[in-house]
This record gives C-alpha cells, sequence and structure tokens, in this order.
C-alpha cells in the first residue's frame, strides 16, 4: 500500500507526526510512505528511516502535484488541512483523511475563554486521521532523528560539557519570556546554561550572557537544526517556550520546563509522553489564551503571561 501523509510546516508540527509514520511503516505490512513537507523542512526529515521518500513542495502547487500525481498512491493522510492541501488532494483522486484540527473549540477559547478543547494532545488527533487504516498509537511517543552524532567537544567549550538547554526563541515574542525575565531565570539555575536559537536569536542571547555570567554560553545561531538536535539530546534538562526544539526534548525524552505565555497546554501541544516535565504558566488571566499562535507584542500591553511567571519553580525541577 502506497501511503503520501502531508504535513507543509513547522519544526514542532512536523516532529509531532512522527508517530504516525512510525506506527503506519511499521503495522501495515509492506506499506510504502512518502511523506510531502516544504523544502526549508527537510532536514527535519531527511534522516527518518521510516519515510521511503520525502517529497519537498518548494511553493509550485502544480509541479508538486503533478510530481505526486506520477506516484499513484492508493492514500492520502492530510496533517495540514488547509486550503492548499484539499486542492492536492482534489486533484489526486484517491481516498484521504485529515485531523480534526477543533477551529471552532480553539476559536471558543481564545475568543470567549470557555474551554471545550477535548483532553486529547495533537499526536492523538494526527493518530486518529490513520485509524481508518487499522493503525493503532504504538505508546512509544515521538522520534527524532540525527544525521550524525556530533563531537560534543567541538561544538562546546570545556566549561560546559555537561549543562542546561535554555531554547530562547520563539516564532512569536508573546510566546517568549521578556530579556529580563530570562535573566533571572539563569540566574536561578545552579549549572552552566547553552543557550539554544535560531541567527534572530543572537542579539537577545548575547544581552542575557551580558546580564548573567560566564556560566551562560550563546549559542544562538552558531548551530544548524542538527547540531541544535544533538545538543538538546545531550543536556541534563532543557528549559524551553512553546517551540519546535521543545518538541524534539521530547522525542529524546529530556526533562523538559516549559514556559507558556500567549499560548496555552489546552491546545494539546504540551511536550508529548515526556516522563519528566514542568509546565510553567500563569493561571487564571482573563485575557489568556489571546491567539492559538502568538502576537508580536502583547495586545494588551501589559504582558502579564509573561511578567506574571514564577520563576522560582525552575530552583525546584532543575
Amino acid at each position: 500500500m502506497k501511503i503520501l501523509i502531508i504535513r507543509l510546516s513547522s519544526i514542532g508540527d512536523i516532529v509531532l507526526t512522527t508517530p504516525v509514520i512510525r506506527c503506519i511503516k511499521q503495522q501495515i505490512k509492506g506499506a510504502e510512505v512518502h511523506f510531502l513537507t516544504k523544502a526549508s523542512f527537510e532536514s527535519v526529515l531527511r534522516s527518518n528511516p521510516y519515510i521511503d521518500q520525502l517529497h519537498l513542495f518548494k511553493g509550485d502547487l502544480n509541479a508538486t502535484t503533478r510530481e505526486l500525481k506520477a506516484e499513484h498512491f492508493d492514500y492520502v493522510i492530510d496533517l495540514h488541512k488547509n486550503l492548499r492541501t484539499l486542492r492536492m488532494k482534489m486533484r489526486l483522486g484517491v481516498k484521504s483523511s485529515s485531523f480534526d484540527k477543533l477551529n471552532i473549540e480553539k476559536w471558543l477559547l481564545v475568543n470567549f475563554k470557555v474551554n471545550k478543547m477535548p483532553a486529547v494532545h495533537i499526536v492523538d488527533r494526527y493518530l486518529a486521521a490513520a485509524a481508518p487504516l487499522g493503525v493503532q498509537n504504538d505508546g512509544k511517543g515521538l522520534d527524532y532523528f540525527l544525521e550524525k552524532e556530533h563531537d560534543l567537544s567541538g561544538l562546546l567549550p570545556p566549561s560546559h560539557q555537561k549543562y542546561t538547554g535554555f531554547v530562547i526563541g520563539g516564532q512569536h515574542a508573546t510566546k517568549r519570556l521578556p530579556q529580563e525575565k530570562i535573566i533571572a531565570a539563569c540566574k536561578l539555575v545552579n549549572a552552566p546554561i547553552v543557550l539554544l536559537g535560531g541567527k534572530e536569536d543572537a542579539a537577545r542571547a548575547e544581552e542575557i550572557c551580558r546580564g548573567t555570567g560566564e556560566y551562560v554560553f550563546n549559542g544562538c545561531g552558531k548551530f544548524n537544526l542538527d547540531q541544535s538536535a544533538f545538543l538538546v539530546k545531550m543536556a541534563d534538562t532543557i528549559v524551553t517556550h512553546d517551540t519546535g526544539l521543545m518538541h524534539i526534548a521530547a522525542a529524546f525524552n529530556k526533562r523538559i520546563v516549559s514556559i507558556w505565555g500567549n499560548t496555552v497546554p489546552e491546545f494539546g501541544m504540551y511536550p508529548y509522553k515526556a516522563d519528566h516535565q514542568k509546565i510553567i504558566e500563569v493561571k487564571g488571566l482573563p485575557c489568556r489564551p489571546c491567539s492559538k499562535i502568538g502576537y508580536p507584542e502583547c495586545p494588551q500591553k501589559h504582558f502579564r503571561c509573561m511578567y506574571d511567571t514564577d520563576l522560582d519553580q525552575l530552583k525546584d525541577f532543575i
């Protein structure tokens, strides 16, 4: 059986699809598993042994559809579910299923603070899309496959061979602690710290280092995704916002402290099957969640969901 799984973006969402990939490959005898994602996220899945062929979407819907149609798939599992993937499925003209995005429930929670979200992780909603094929959750959690095992001594200084990883990034500002709060959090951690993030986080990371000391190492923008994932794997503990590296940490079953701002774990995207995790959030704010994604700045201008965060909880976990 030739099966196409679609999830176009982003890092965290793609990592959350990995149980579907594995379960299909292992539970359907002789299954040939293909996966379609954006070209910019190729490295997330390039080393996944359960994928027989990885297809890359480069922005041309017609070209991608022609490529996919030539494969003659038996079934399509749409784990993105937007207008673009709907058009793809219509053109492919084969049996398909998709996951429940729960848009109405999210809208009610964001706009009226009425929580009708089921207590179901998004991974289990993804797996429900594969249920028509007889696929069941194997309970093994997320996968992340490194392209290679890197040399830790070649990436970090001798002072940081044993460390706590602090993922300071986040696609939206309202998902990130303010600088002064990150500095305060670092001062509570009695261990060397490696700051993780992209090039866009490097300047903020330098400011954090100036406010802390030499025990905090700025790794933002210095590593590619595979190296960053390796550093997540090798860390004693990961402190993180709601980011893609949080889900990679869950795939490695790390000790995780996740800090939540304008989004909430009730959306179903907290660390999946991480045996040792601590969720830090400000409960009871009448404005939270203000979005299912995030904003460049707090719509209410006070940013209490992050400024009121009780960081002393870090001391009890790390």
